[in-house]
């Protein structure tokens, strides 16, 4: 059977770290579902990766259900391994009104194979949408420390450096669990902040650029493969990918406008 988020506590519980990658069409859906991923988002870092944005901002709901539905044609694991879709909601689908954010909530889980949704923050708004939703049986994964979605307020820099800041996210991941979150992506904070986070939580703490004793880890696929043009600090590329396939497409060319391909192909009729 295809995995839950209720599977992701079972593996915190007996200490198997938990591995979730981002897709943004059928192409990386395939790959990270071949590489064995537990849980695939579709993160709204593919305004970037994908759209050619700036930021995550630009990027709608419509454009979100557009490619969570080419992620999920592009799931086909066998033996039964299929792992689950998380979809971001993006910025103002939920930071309007309680309704429209549940409306919004409600779109991913009805229209896309998305069984799940991820918020950022955890200010007064974003906490009432979230017990809301879990009420009415959304599952929701919550987001804290650097925040995309809130670039222009916090930046792209390391967040929670100061004891009144790691403070004020401890006190927000506590309540993100206790209105019913199912796991917490911690992004860019200090490890030692963390780690303490796993020991205080009972639900999974994945990490990225947050150290290595997160409950699990996350991160953008087209980072890890060298991909994008620019990295984030705290994701190493596994291989130059982009220099890869240039380089593999100029030899490509290079074959086409050799006097010899020339000569080797076909003559086309007048």
């Amino acid at each position: 059977m295809p995995q839950r988020p209720s599977d992701l506590l079972l593996r915190k519980q007996s200490g198997q770290p938990i591995v979730i990658l981002t897709a943004w069409d059928a192409l990386s859906a395939a790959i990270v579902c071949e590489a064995g991923a537990d849980a695939v988002l579709v993160g709204d870092s593919l305004a970037m990766t994908a759209l050619g944005h700036a930021t995550t901002l630009p990027v709608t709901l419509g454009e979100m259900l557009h490619h969570c539905r080419a992620v999920g044609r592009g799931l086909r694991a066998e033996g039964g391994g299929t792992p689950f879709v998380i979809c971001d909601l993006p910025f103002l689908s939920y930071q309007c009104s309680l309704d429209e954010a549940i409306a919004a909530a409600g779109r991913v889980l009805k229209e896309s194979p998305a069984v799940a949704v991820k918020l950022e923050g955890a200010e007064p708004e974003t906490l009432a949408a979230i017990d809301r939703m879990v009420r009415m049986g959304i599952p929701v994964m919550g987001h804290l420390g650097l925040t995309p979605q809130s670039v222009h307020r916090l930046g792209f820099r390391r967040q929670a450096t100061d004891p009144l800041a790691q403070e004020r996210l401890s006190q927000q991941a506590l309540a993100l669990e206790a209105r019913g979150c199912f796991a917490l992506v911690v992004e860019h904070i200090p490890a030692a902040l963390a780690s303490d986070l796993c020991d205080r939580l009972r639900i999974p703490v994945i990490g990225i650029g947050a150290g290595d004793q997160c409950d699990g880890q996350v991160r953008v696929t087209a980072d890890l493969l060298g991909l994008t043009d620019r990295q984030p600090p705290f994701a190493s590329p596994l291989l130059d990918g982009r220099g890869l396939a240039v380089e593999a497409l100029k030899e490509w060319k290079r074959q086409q406008r050799s006097p010899a391909a020339r000569r080797a192909a076909p003559a086309t009729s007048p």
